[in-house]
């Protein structure tokens, strides 16, 4: 098949692509093809405007009083129930603020004493004590370190597990799993739902780290039964470097949610400012400081591009630009020029495509760039192409792989 009948083909299904109208709500290069947006998303249009009139307005002119006229106090809340429309959770059990690796040891504490509480293994005349951290193997490092981290002050132990052996590694000591829902260096989806069913069998919680797979396809933290789950927002919320993450506690937890970071935002009266802390009840429970609401109020102002989005139909055009993609791979790479380490099966896939080049992939990824193709690389020898179907269209997926064919190729020579 020709570049030009690829070419095409990509027209077609770019011209029946029902968030083809999405792509103009994005400040894009129309001559440099962005497939980053799994590391950093490309910024909406309506974020300048919204940080103009935040900075000149509400702070500019109304000062302090934007806290309640302007809504600021409450924004964590507000802006945590705009991301738990897109990650399946119902109102008032997600709270955004603070970094995903903050986020992730309240999870992973909280979760450790939820387990050692009466009732649940390990509690006052109950044994064996759960001891026990599961982490994803192949998990993001900061992931890691931060388990690592809470499990020795917890006095636990910490095991990696591949993440598809978690259902069947967790046992009678296992307090919490830490779990990333998409392998940030694969692609591969995980199960969720079945992962999660059977650490709650074995008595123990669930942490899933949503980074790779909030905005990218549907999740269902309530219905799936998910105990916490923490997720950064700027890839594919596209919220901007350095956006506020987002902490899940699920509702029937609440009241449970011990957090080994009590800070004075989520005190039950905080400006009582009393010596002695008593926690607020529901999501205001997982804010620690003062809200960073400069960025907190522009990823609430890149969450507008979501309203009226179907996430059957983000995760339809996902699947369809991936599959596109590895066709195009296949067609325009020479043969054992690189091999795919992303599942073909829709159901372990989520929205990139991770291809393993081999010694000097980091400076095939550079020419890529270079010339207009914008992936990125991971050590030792991965090439990786992130698929945001809100802006990316099916000519950039055959354009990245036609250039990528062309660099590869000249790279034999």
């Amino acid at each position: 098949m020709s570049e030009a009948v690829r070419a095409g083909e990509a027209a077609a299904l770019d011209a029946a692509d029902g968030l083809a109208a999405k792509r103009a709500e994005f400040d894009l290069d129309d001559a440099v093809v962005y497939l980053d947006g799994n590391s950093l998303g490309a910024p909406p249009r309506g974020i300048a405007g919204r940080l103009a009139d935040v900075v000149g307005r509400e702070w500019g002119r109304l000062g302090i009083r934007s806290w309640e006229e302007s809504g600021w106090w409450t924004a964590p809340e507000r802006v945590g129930d705009r991301l738990g429309r897109l990650v399946g959770a119902a109102p008032g059990q997600v709270v955004a603020g603070d970094s995903t690796s903050v986020n992730v040891f309240k999870a992973v504490v909280a979760a450790i004493r939820m387990t050692r509480g009466a009732g649940e293994g390990g509690g006052e005349g109950e044994a064996p004590l759960r001891d026990e951290v599961l982490v994803d193997a192949a998990t993001f490092p900061t992931d890691g370190y931060i388990a690592s981290s809470a499990a020795r002050m917890t006095g636990c132990r910490i095991r990696a597990v591949d993440a598809a052996d978690m259902a069947r590694e967790a046992g009678p000591r296992t307090a919490v799993a830490l779990v990333n829902h998409v392998d940030y260096r694969t692609g591969r989806l995980h199960d969720l739902p079945g992962t999660t069913a059977a650490l709650r069998a074995a008595g123990a919680r669930t942490v899933w780290d949503l980074c790779h797979s909030a905005g990218a396809l549907p999740v269902r933290l309530d219905a799936d039964g998910a105990d916490f789950a923490v997720g950064c927002t700027y890839k594919y919320l596209n919220g901007g470097p350095g956006a506020p993450a987002f902490l899940y506690v699920r509702r029937a937890l609440q009241d449970r949610f011990d957090s080994p970071l009590p800070g004075w935002n989520s005190h039950a009266d905080p400006f009582a400012m009393d010596p002695a802390y008593a926690p607020a009840g529901g999501a205001v429970r997982g804010r620690v400081g003062t809200p960073e609401i400069l960025s907190l109020l522009a990823l609430d102002a890149a969450l507008d591009v979501w309203d009226g989005v179907d996430l059957a139909a983000v995760r339809a055009k996902s699947l369809a630009l991936t599959d596109f993609f590895l066709r195009c791979v296949e067609a325009y790479v020479p043969r054992g020029g690189v091999e795919s380490v992303t599942p073909r099966a829709h159901g372990e896939r989520g929205s990139q495509v991770s291809l393993r080049y081999g010694p000097g992939a980091g400076a095939v990824m550079a020419e890529l760039i270079r010339r207009g193709v914008v992936g990125d690389f991971r050590r030792p020898d991965v090439l990786r192409f992130g698929f945001t179907p809100l802006y990316t269209r099916f000519a950039d997926a055959e354009r990245a792989a036609r250039v990528l064919g062309e660099v590869v190729a000249e790279a034999r020579r």
